[in-house]
């Protein structure tokens, strides 16, 4: 696997001008302008805990809300994991981490298995975080998956601050998509008795 892994997305609609740049070899740059500033703040953790370089720009309809630009933003990014990851010969494949984050405990694993499926359960107590929809924290992990083509399971083992929560989901999401598209320098192949994911 000599190729490098990297992707860019543009993706244009009458809610949302997207420019994304990922890396999955990279070393947690992150570069990320969204217009949704706790987005922001999260999408970082993620670039940060997986070691990817992302760089990002969205114009969106923020002044409707937030929606159409977190959503496509998870679109845009589950596009390009697609793309990085290539054919997938060599992907370690899964990966899995309980998250702490002070007295938050969330589970985030991950399976690069070409089927895209959110299993989402982190009840949080406030729905907003400043001025972030939490809703919207759900919408933005299922447009991932399934554009990604990964099964995503976040479940909540423990936790009570709503900001801490989200936090934990986003750092383990990082820490899981890390080790997923790792390479096994002992797997000659595609990580799958079926020879295709």
């Amino acid at each position: 696997m000599d190729y490098k892994r990297t992707a860019t997305v543009r993706r244009t609609t009458r809610e949302t001008d997207i420019s994304l740049t990922i890396n999955l070899d990279g070393t947690g740059l992150w570069n990320i302008r969204s217009g949704v500033p706790f987005l922001d703040h999260m999408l970082s953790h993620v670039a940060v805990h997986a070691l990817f370089d992302l760089d990002l720009t969205c114009q969106g309809d923020i002044e409707v809300d937030d929606h159409h630009t977190v959503e496509d933003i998870g679109i845009a990014l589950g596009q390009a994991l697609a793309q990085a990851v290539g054919d997938k010969t060599g992907l370690a494949r899964y990966g899995s981490i309980l998250m702490p984050m002070d007295e938050a405990l969330v589970l985030v694993a991950v399976d690069f298995s070409g089927r895209g499926l959110l299993v989402y359960d982190v009840p949080l107590n406030a729905p907003t975080v400043g001025r972030f929809d939490t809703e919207l924290v759900p919408e933005f992990l299922r447009a991932l998956a399934h554009q990604a083509g990964i099964t995503l399971h976040v479940k909540c083992i423990h936790g009570a601050n709503t900001h801490h929560l989200i936090e934990a989901v986003f750092k383990g999401l990082g820490r899981a998509l890390g080790q997923a598209v790792g390479r096994d320098p002992r797997r000659q192949g595609i990580p799958s008795t079926k020879g295709v994911l």
